[in-house]
């Protein structure tokens, strides 16, 4: 028997973040690579609570075949929570935010296609995109986020969208300012370019909310997706997104040829958690959780990396801190040194969709204690000053 693949196949990759979480499974590794919540977050109690009621009140539907868009108290409960007047009719229901992603793909995108992201960008999305085959193209980006003159540059003529993370993003950390999403969306409406917008760490936030997001400004330009991954726990593999009238019956035939539509039970139980003021309770530990932790990290940085010159940014929220090795350090050939000292970060390379900055790195400060934070990042700094004394 021959299989004949695919000619996209060829483009298709393993995930170099999920091969190097391998590398957190060997014994004695302080992981600061996964972009993982806290289990210390996950609500469990709630949770055993809501999956009795659900079975007791309303098993035989929790547990039959629903409708494609979504349970609609929960897509009622979404439209709810965002910041803007959203029609519980636009929200479709996603099996997890990165479903979201694979929609849009298979919408917007024919093979060829040029499709704008940030430098860096969120991996995940960049293999979402794959299959489809487009053209992406690299948007020259600084610590607000992507340059509003290069991206209305690159917009014409006929880039499908710009995919954006404007919170707390992925891998960087770093946050679009309020005159930054001012001047975006100045660029996209003078060039007709579509938004995609990714907030799945808006929540997330320590001292003050982040501006108000592009979509709620521009509802009709922009297709929005939101996560209950990191505010309630990435195994309900529960995610939203908000589209425009224009683009959401194509995105619900979509969802409909992937998978019918996300578990109902999951749907219900997820429901029954938030409903009321759960999280108006439970989101503000989280947040207090991850800044402890994050000013663990910028603590330990700063006193284990005197000396160097390593740079790194502070994020306002989210789970991610990004680093930039000295001169004649590529941090992917510093890894296995690292994991041999017992521990993991994620090297920056595989987030450009352009020329990579081999020096880049990724840590995340979430699911780590402060105690194995300071271990790790000592750790790391040993590491560094050894591949610097071999340039």
């Amino acid at each position: 028997m021959t299989w004949t693949l695919a000619a996209r196949t060829a483009k298709m990759n393993p995930s170099a973040l999920r091969e190097i979480l391998k590398l957190t499974e060997r014994p004695g590794i302080i992981s600061l690579a996964g972009g993982l919540p806290s289990p210390k977050t996950f609500p469990i109690p709630a949770f055993a609570d809501a999956c009795a009621r659900v079975l007791r009140d309303d098993g035989p539907a929790a547990l039959q075949y629903a409708a494609s868009e979504g349970y609609g108290p929960l897509r009622e409960a979404v439209a709810a929570l965002l910041p803007w007047a959203v029609d519980p009719a636009q929200v479709l229901i996603t099996t997890g935010s990165q479903q979201g992603l694979d929609l849009a793909a298979k919408v917007l995108i024919d093979p060829g296609s040029r499709v704008l992201v940030e430098t860096p960008t969120y991996l995940g999305a960049l293999q979402a995109f794959t299959p489809m085959e487009p053209q992406p193209v690299a948007v020259a980006s600084d610590d607000e986020g992507v340059l509003p003159d290069d991206l209305a540059a690159k917009a014409a003529p006929g880039a499908r969208f710009v995919y954006l993370l404007p919170n707390f993003q992925n891998p960087t950390g770093r946050t679009l300012s309020e005159a930054r999403r001012v001047a975006v969306l100045a660029a996209a409406a003078r060039t007709g370019l579509p938004i995609l917008e990714d907030n799945p760490y808006g929540e997330l936030w320590f001292d003050q909310p982040p501006p108000l997001p592009l979509a709620a400004r521009n509802p009709e330009g922009a297709i929005y997706l939101g996560s209950f991954s990191k505010i309630l726990a990435p195994g309900l593999r529960l995610g939203f997104l908000v589209a425009p009238k224009a683009v959401y019956p194509k995105l619900l035939q979509a969802k409909q040829a992937v998978d019918l539509h996300t578990p109902s039970f999951t749907q219900r139980v997820a429901y029954e958690v938030i409903k009321g003021d759960f999280l108006e309770r439970h989101v503000p530990t989280i947040r207090a959780l991850y800044k402890q932790q994050r000013d663990a990290m910028l603590a330990a940085l700063t006193h284990k990396m005197a000396g160097l010159d390593v740079r790194w940014n502070v994020p306002a929220g989210g789970m991610f801190l990004w680093l930039r090795m000295p001169e004649g350090i590529d941090t992917a050939r510093l890894l296995p040194q690292a994991v041999e000292r017992g521990v993991a970060f994620v090297p920056g390379a595989p987030f450009y969709s352009g020329a990579a900055d081999a020096r880049t790195m990724r840590l995340s400060f979430v699911t780590a204690s402060v105690s194995e934070i300071d271990r790790a990042v000592a750790a790391l700094a040993g590491v560094v000053r050894e591949a610097l004394a071999a340039v």
